[in-house]
């Protein structure tokens, strides 16, 4: 957690909102999960998933809060592409103020991209295909497998 990060819900615009303190557009909730509209999109019918449970980020979340919201995120892009036309969807999650993170308990975009222009305004924040260094790779995925085995 960064000094950014709330650890405490009651500052927490997201809780609000699953308290009802504050309105939101509703598209679905269960009782562990609730999506609604984001009211900042980058495309029509960009919406986000979260856990009804306070949790920062995703190194922060309950295995059983992700799985929940992850499940509920899924269910929803399914219908996405009949109801709303779309051409396919992005699931992004942001951890951390350097990952784009603004919002700190955890939560899933789902967003609509259309080849239509007009209705789709997110561009890929890199170029994928550039050169890569296959031997920093390898590095890397030691480094990371590592920690993973403690």
């Amino acid at each position: 957690m960064t000094d950014s990060t709330p650890a405490d819900p009651s500052s927490c615009i997201f809780c609000d909102i699953v308290a009802g303190v504050l309105p939101c557009a509703k598209v679905a909730e269960d009782e562990t999960t609730l999506a609604f509209m984001d009211i900042d999109p980058g495309s029509d019918g960009h919406l986000l998933v979260i856990p009804k449970r306070h949790s920062a980020d995703l190194l922060a979340i309950p295995a059983e809060d992700l799985t929940a919201t992850v499940l509920a995120a899924q269910r929803i892009a399914k219908v996405i592409p009949a109801q709303l036309g779309a051409d396919g969807v992005n699931l992004l999650n942001c951890t951390g103020a350097a990952a784009w993170q603004t919002v700190f308990h955890f939560h899933v975009h789902l967003i609509p991209r259309y080849r239509d222009r007009t209705r789709d305004r997110m561009e890929l924040p890199f170029e994928p295909g550039s050169v890569v260094d296959l031997g920093m790779l390898a590095q890397q995925a030691s480094l990371i497998s590592a920690g993973l085995r403690g």
